[in-house]
């Protein structure tokens, strides 16, 4: 395809010292070279209104060329430059190759649209004294080439249908998008998604020929020369039938029916038909046949820039997509068919909360931190855009929505502030709201601590009774609030204490409930500024503050009874715990008076080397300290010891008796059992000495031992 021409528009010489001449003074060839052709000026010019220019065929419109210019020889050119412009880039600098021609690279930018193509150059030569301007006008060319292939070649009356123009260079063709007139067939050309449409409205019916003649931004040059800006002509017959319903479309798919839509209307855009009048009244029925019913009344009122037609719709009956068509009327007249949704106002019947664990429940009450789902249940659900004041969001595609049921997972704030949550649609509110309720999870009850004189401990760490051997001067209640919401958030803890207090003897010496203990989570909690602040016995309090008998008044082995346990009724279905203190009043001995009756008694006396004979029933007075075993609760040990006074054979009153006498003694007995018996029979041993015969004697023997 060397060497063939083509015109551009206008050459003008910016230098007007040299206006008379052209570029070729300063050089006596230029070859530009596209792909595998060369065009060469001034060998290939063509002139178009008395103006010389360098023809080139291009395919892409970023077309990269190449240039080499040839200096005339009686100029000596110190420095070419060629000037920028929006046209083409310079990708390659202008280098002079072996001292006979400059040679660069130009990309074009956009070969279709651009109009006066041209190169300006700086040149400065050895004889100047200023830089001239000169420039190389271009006329870019291409093949475009157009084919009609049409599906189908049946036509309706009135009923516009598109087809595509199959092109190799969619920039190139010159569109006509306002339609043609008076013709058996009008036409019209746009462009869309890179695809030339044609638009085809017939207006006769019959077999009827289209004629198209377009025309290209770019011309074609012609082997004779001949600079062509007309495609050849496109030719296409159809079969025009009658009338048949066309399909409109509005910008609605779901309106919603209320009382606004039925009186005063919807302003609505609707597809342009030749066939639709303006200022008309259409009846919108649900079936092509008279008798319909009433679905709505189309009213059409204006033409709008984008091919449609603004409306106003009045709606009087609801209507579902999947019922069918709905039928434009004019009278019983069927004129066109649409399709659209008219569903009822948006309208929240009940409403049901699943927490994680539960079952669907219509309480609607919510928990700081949790995750729920939400089911909506009422009419128009589709077409709402529910917000839910303060939550998030974090519903899944999968979810269920239609009209009548819509599902939605929620995340509650663990700071929320607000105690109801409106439910708000389309930014207004719908009137239904959601409570925010603070858990009431029973917490374990390691929070619970008790100081009875040896610092706090956790009554979870208390988990066998306690033998304290110091005096109780009283028992102090603490609570640990920071541990309440530490892992999970359980609320306040409603906790009921109750006391007992008994004697050794088991007896009942006070008993004292207290029910109404509310424990708050401390400052560590999310939820801590929400709480209630202040409230008494949160955060301590004493034992004797509530008793008549206090703790530093209790006798020897009393024991203090404790139970600690979640209030009944607080935590329905829920797990509670209960916890049970026992502090028994510890005593290592016991000092009392003991009257005792020691029998066969063997005596040794001083100066004696055997014992003597078994005694008879003796009588024996003991100041005696007796013991308790150190990890039983009032268990003495088997043993006891005491000082006393001891009538040796004192119930034997016969005149032959001469071994009754008095001792002062010191002895210790050993007892069969550890309890505390009425009457025992333990087993004596000691010393002392007897007051009437002045000698020291030992002893041992049972006896028989009575407690009063």
């Amino acid at each position: 395809m060397r060497k063939i021409t083509l015109i551009l528009s206008t050459l003008f010489l910016i230098s007007s010292a040299h206006a008379k001449h052209g570029i070729n003074e300063y050089f006596r060839n230029i070859a530009l070279r596209v792909d595998t052709s060369t065009f060469e000026y001034p060998k290939d010019t063509i002139y178009i209104n008395n103006e010389s220019g360098l023809p080139f065929i291009y395919n892409n419109d970023d077309e990269v060329c190449e240039l080499n210019l040839f200096p005339n020889n009686n100029k000596q050119i110190q420095k070419i430059q060629i000037i920028s412009s929006g046209d083409y880039e310079l990708i390659d600098s202008i280098v002079f190759v072996n001292n006979e021609f400059y040679r660069f690279k130009i990309q074009f930018i956009d070969l279709t649209n651009s109009e006066f193509l041209k190169f300006v150059f700086l040149i400065k030569t050895a004889g100047d004294s200023l830089p001239t301007i000169r420039e190389l006008i271009l006329f870019p060319f291409t093949r475009t080439e157009v084919q009609f292939k049409p599906l189908s070649d049946e036509l309706y009356i009135g009923e516009e249908k598109i087809f595509e123009l199959l092109t190799n260079d969619v920039n190139n063709i010159r569109l006509q998008e306002i339609w043609t007139n008076n013709n058996k067939i009008d036409y019209k050309l746009t462009e869309k998604f890179s695809q030339i449409r044609l638009h085809l409205l017939p207006n006769e019916i019959g077999t009827q020929s289209i004629k198209l003649n377009l025309k290209t931004k770019k011309p074609f040059i012609t082997k004779d020369g001949k600079v062509v800006y007309d495609l050849p002509q496109i030719s296409y017959s159809f079969n025009v039938k009658k009338s048949r319903l066309q399909f409109l479309n509005i910008d609605e798919n779901d309106l919603t029916m209320n009382d606004d839509a039925r009186i005063r209307g919807i302003e609505v855009q609707m597809d342009n038909s030749a066939l639709l009048q303006l200022n008309k009244t259409y009846r919108i029925e649900n079936q092509e046949a008279a008798g319909g019913t009433l679905i709505g009344e189309l009213f059409t009122r204006s033409y709008l820039a984008n091919n449609k037609v603004l409306c106003q719709l009045r709606l009087y009956n609801y209507h579902r997509k999947t019922e069918g068509y709905l039928y434009l009327k004019d009278g019983d007249r069927a004129m066109f068919i649409s399709n659209f949704s008219i569903t009822p106002q948006t309208n929240i019947n009940s409403i049901s909360i699943l927490h994680q664990g539960s079952d669907w429940s219509n309480r609607l009450a919510i928990y700081p931190g949790e995750t729920i789902l939400l089911k909506l249940e009422g009419d128009g659900l589709n077409k709402a855009r529910f917000i839910f004041e303060g939550l998030n969001d974090i519903s899944q595609d999968s979810l269920l929505r239609s009209e009548n049921i819509s599902l939605f997972k929620l995340k509650i704030p663990l700071d929320i502030s607000n105690r109801r949550v409106a439910i708000i649609n389309h930014g207004k509110r719908t009137g239904q709201e959601l409570k925010v309720v603070e858990y009431i999870r029973p917490h374990s009850l390691d929070f619970v601590q008790l100081d009875f004189g040896d610092g706090p401990k956790k009554l979870t760490n208390i988990n066998k009774p306690i033998l304290y051997d110091k005096t109780i001067k009283d028992i102090y209640f603490s609570f640990d609030r920071d541990i309440i919401d530490l892992e999970k958030l359980c609320g306040p803890q409603y906790i009921s204490i109750s006391i007992r207090i008994t004697n050794k003897n088991d007896n009942l010496i006070e008993m004292r409930n207290i029910n109404s203990m509310v424990i708050y989570p401390g400052d560590r909690s999310p939820r801590a500024a929400y709480y209630e602040k202040n409230i008494s016995g949160s955060t301590g309090f004493n034992l004797n503050n509530y008793i008549n008998r206090k703790t530093y008044d209790l006798e020897e082995w009393s024991k203090i009874e404790i139970v600690i346990n979640h209030q009944d009724g607080r935590y329905p279905d829920q797990e509670t715990e209960s916890r049970k203190i026992e502090i028994y009043l510890q005593k290592h001995y016991k000092f009392d008076m003991d009257v005792s009756f020691p029998a066969g008694l063997l005596v040794r006396k001083q100066g004696d080397t055997t014992f003597g004979a078994f005694g008879g029933i003796s009588m024996a007075i003991i100041a005696q300290f007796s013991f308790y075993q150190p990890d039983k609760i009032a268990r003495y040990r088997p043993y006891k010891i005491g000082m006393g006074f001891l009538a040796f054979n004192a119930f034997d009153f016969s005149d032959k008796s001469g071994n009754r006498d008095v001792g002062a003694v010191l002895i210790a007995s050993l007892y069969p059992t550890t309890r505390d018996a009425k009457l025992s029979f333990p087993l004596y041993l000691g010393g002392g000495y007897f007051l009437g015969r002045g000698k020291w004697f030992y002893l041992i023997g049972p006896g028989i031992h009575v407690r009063l």
